[in-house]
């Protein structure tokens, strides 16, 4: 592994270094932004805080953080994995159009906003602890996944979560429902099936990649969240 002290390596020096196919890490990280930008292969750990736009535009790349980052994380990736151990800022995951986003902690407002999937490339973004307001606001498709742990009995969501969504689901590990809930919405029930087919994998591969437990990702109820396609807007769009 090579590694580069971001007090000592300017960050152009170890871009040259992020499309190798090489596995790095970057150490003493503190606010600086664009890191792992459009990565193409290649494994980056990142030790501290990334500010904004931590893998921006992720093209297959795996992102390994230990510790928390800013907002715009994973801002329109494409594809590859990103793993925050700690929490995310504001805007996680924005557009995303396919891969793997995972945070331990909590994120911020505004995570998952027009999230995408088409065909075979489908994102998914867990959040382990809980999310701000305006959680998935005009997903288009793909899953998110809000664990609440640690936090059971409590709203994981805050406000307008799926506001102007047309497409994807939102999963839930919770029986509050979300405050200022559109009856643009469907919520339901996740029954064993769906949790068994759709969610185990997913939190399997979750948990895994965190040494959590599975089976504490999975307990409790979930309850899932989509477009009413009766609702008029819904056929302004494509389905996905």
């Amino acid at each position: 592994m090579r590694v580069f002290d971001i007090r000592k390596d300017s960050l152009e020096t170890i871009r040259k270094y992020e499309n190798r196919n090489e596995e790095i890490e970057i150490k003493g990280c503190l606010g600086e932004r664009y890191i792992g930008c459009a990565m193409r292969n290649g494994i980056l750990h990142v030790k501290g805080t990334p500010g904004n736009g931590l893998a921006s535009y992720l093209d297959g790349g795996t992102i390994y953080v230990d510790g928390n980052a800013q907002d715009a994380t994973a801002d329109t990736m494409n594809a590859g994995l990103v793993a925050v151990r700690g929490s995310a800022g504001d805007a996680l995951a924005y557009g995303m159009r396919s891969g793997r986003v995972y945070v331990l902690g909590d994120a911020g407002y505004r995570a998952g906003v027009h999230m995408k999937a088409y065909e075979e490339n489908r994102s998914i973004l867990v959040i382990g602890g809980r999310s701000g307001s305006f959680l998935g606001e005009y997903l288009a498709g793909g899953i998110i996944i809000v664990l609440g742990l640690g936090h059971e009995g409590e709203n994981i969501t805050g406000y307008f979560c799926g506001n102007g969504m047309y497409a994807g689901t939102i999963y839930l590990r919770t029986e509050t429902t979300p405050l200022n809930l559109s009856d643009k919405l469907i919520k339901r029930s996740v029954g064993d099936e769906e949790k068994a087919n759709v969610l185990r994998p997913i939190l399997s591969d979750f948990a895994s990649v965190f040494s959590v437990s599975e089976e504490e990702c999975l307990s409790g109820s979930f309850m899932a969240i989509e477009a009413d396609k009766a609702k008029s807007y819904s056929q302004l769009y494509a389905a996905v």
